[in-house]
This record gives structure tokens, sequence and C-alpha cells, in this order.
């Protein structure tokens, strides 16, 4: 589904001084996979995730999404209709006085056909939970319910590939729990790909695979158990692993005999009483 090769990107700062946000990424993400994209502020993710959908182009090295170079204009139109972006803020998103009308903007602008739109809206807001808010007003929603709505706007467009850039930071704990919830149904029912940018392990833990960023490079990536049992690697990169490894580590340190793949609660408590 995408396949990075080798992606630079370069920008001036505002003092004239040439910065690296992205410094020779390669990367391949299978279609249906669950990607979570972990760093510290600065490490480029998401700048890497304005790649995807040719909101940014390589410096050098090569971004392919569904098989088309993002570096052609010929191409930019399908590739933003491949793959959809969700960022930080729902309501830099939302562009309409009424939930339905707002998820169906976005067909009307690509020139979806009128009796198309109506079923279409209704099948994005069932998918995401938020179909029996359909009339009501944006800005009398949650964060958590707008963001959903965020994520409705773009699932009606029907992307193979969904794009969420820290999507949950504004969100307070039950706002985070609803969108990680729509987010692994559409995932499950819908098999598109999911890329996923947190700052949040909890999170992260949910993915397939984890991608950890330092300084424009890929760090290291596995699944969640290989990467959160790297405890003092994520450390050094100014992540915190999650809260049931630290401890794991920290009692394999004092002499404890603890499996070395522990990153839940549950199986912390289930190691502990063993």
């Amino acid at each position: 589904m995408i396949k990075i090769t080798e992606l630079k990107h370069y920008y001036t700062d505002a003092d004239g001084k040439e910065v690296k946000a992205l410094d020779g990424v390669s990367l391949e993400i299978k279609q249906g996979e669950f990607v979570a994209i972990i760093g510290a502020n600065g490490s480029g993710k998401s700048t890497l995730a304005r790649h995807l959908n040719a909101l940014l182009v390589p410096t050098s090295g090569k971004c392919e999404v569904d098989g088309l170079d993002t570096m052609s204009d010929e191409k930019l139109w399908d590739i933003r209709q491949t793959v959809g972006m969700v960022f930080q803020n729902p309501d830099n998103q939302i562009v309409a006085a009424v939930v339905e009308e707002d998820v169906a903007f976005s067909l009307e602008n690509v020139g979806v056909p009128s009796k198309e739109i109506y079923p279409r809206v209704k099948a994005a807001l069932e998918a995401v939970g938020m179909l029996e808010f359909a009339k009501h007003a944006p800005h009398r929603l949650s964060g958590g319910q707008k963001q959903r709505v965020a994520i409705a706007g773009i699932m009606a467009l029907e992307p193979k590939c969904l794009v969420l850039d820290e999507p949950t930071a504004m969100l307070d704990p039950q706002g985070r729990k609803q969108i990680m919830e729509t987010v692994k149904k559409l995932k499950q029912e819908k098999n598109i790909t999911v890329i996923y940018i947190t700052h949040y392990m909890s999170e992260a833990l949910e993915a397939d695979r984890v991608v950890a960023m330092h300084k424009g490079k890929i760090a290291f990536e596995g699944t969640p158990k290989e990467v959160f049992s790297r405890v003092d690697e994520l450390e050094q990169l100014g992540l915190e692993a999650p809260f049931a490894a630290k401890v794991a580590s920290e009692l394999r340190k004092a002499g404890a005999k603890l499996p070395k793949d522990i990153i839940t609660d549950e199986e912390l408590a289930l190691a502990l009483c063993q």
C-alpha cells in the first residue's frame, strides 16, 4: 500500500538554516495493516505523515501510494482519494453547520452524483457510531464526537488508507477511547490501512506494528511487544514505555525472573502472581 524509499525532506527555518526533517527513511506498509508511528517532538513523524497524501513531496528519495508516485502532479487527485488525512484539531476540518452536511461536503467537492451522497454519508456516520447525531450542529458535540465526524468525512470518500496525525492530542481520556475504538472497528470491518501518529504509548499498543522515529530516521520497528520491551532504548529517544513494561524492567534489574516481553498490566499481574 505504501512504499517509501530513502525519503529525505529538508526545509529552511526562520533563521535561514537548512533542517533535515526526514533523513533517509525507508518503510513499507501492507494493505489492511495498522501501523503506529511514535517519536518525540521533532522526530519527523508528522512530516512523514504529510508525505503519504502528497501534502509534502520528497526533497529526494521516493514515496509511492498504491503504486502512485507522490511527485507526479497528474496522480495527485488519485493519491488524495486513496489516502485520507485526519489532523489533531477536528474544528479545523469541520466546515458545515450540520453534521450530515459536513460529511457530504467532501463528496460534493469531488463530484459524487447527488443520489449517491446520502447513502455514503449514512454509511460513514454509521461506521463511526455517529448516525444518531446526523442532524446535530457540530459545535454542540464533544471533542471526541467532532473527531469522529471528521473521520466520517474522510471515510465517505472510501479511501484505502487512513492517516491520523495525533488525532487524540486535544481530547480527554474518554474522547481518546472513542477514537481508538472507532479506528479499530474501521480497520476490522473495512480492511483499510491505518497509519496512526501518536504520543500515547497505550494507543500504539493496539497496532499491528510500531515504528519508532528519532531525528528524522527510523530508530527501530516491530510488533508492540518487540518495541515496548526495549524500555531503556525508548527512554533514550525521549519516549516512555508503557507502565507495565517499565515496572517489569526495573524488577528484572533487581533480580526478579520475569519474561522480557511484558508490556500490559494484565501480563505483569499474571507474571507476578506466578
